[in-house]
């Protein structure tokens, strides 16, 4: 009987133990995507920058962009980017940035060799650059 017993106190304890266990333990969902985000990214073969649905990439050759923890750089931005400048997340689910500059950027798609995400640039009118951007970099 003292055999049962044990074991049931065995069984027991290892059922409280795990249901005791918080999932929250774990990597968060911002974690786990600034992984994924950090290193620098460039068009590669497939990349690409869009304005309202037009092609613009020919205007930003060598375009680079580059993440690091709450900064990122650029190379070939023109008016579009800054250089350098800050980020930070705009939500706990990871989909949403906010630069520096104001502007609120929404991940598309971020895997570990691509990079798609969309914003509104409110730029200039007279630059010819104000409006919706989707812009596609690969590692």
């Amino acid at each position: 009987m003292r055999k049962i017993n044990i074991y049931v106190v065995l069984v027991l304890s290892l059922v409280l133990g795990l249901s005791s266990c918080n999932p929250d333990d774990g990597p968060s969902l911002q974690d786990e995507a600034f992984e994924l985000l950090e290193g620098e990214w460039t068009f590669g073969t497939t990349g690409s920058i869009l304005l309202d649905g037009e092609d613009l990439s020919l205007n930003f050759p060598g375009f680079s962009l580059s993440f690091a923890n709450g900064t990122y750089q650029t190379s070939n931005g023109g008016d579009l980017f800054r250089a350098t400048g800050t980020w930070e997340w705009l939500n706990e689910e990871a989909k949403q940035i906010t630069l520096d500059t104001g502007e609120e950027v929404t991940i598309v798609n971020l895997t570990e060799s691509v990079f798609e995400f969309s914003f509104f640039h409110t730029g200039s009118a007279a630059a010819g650059i104000r409006g919706n951007y989707t812009i596609k970099v690969v590692k």
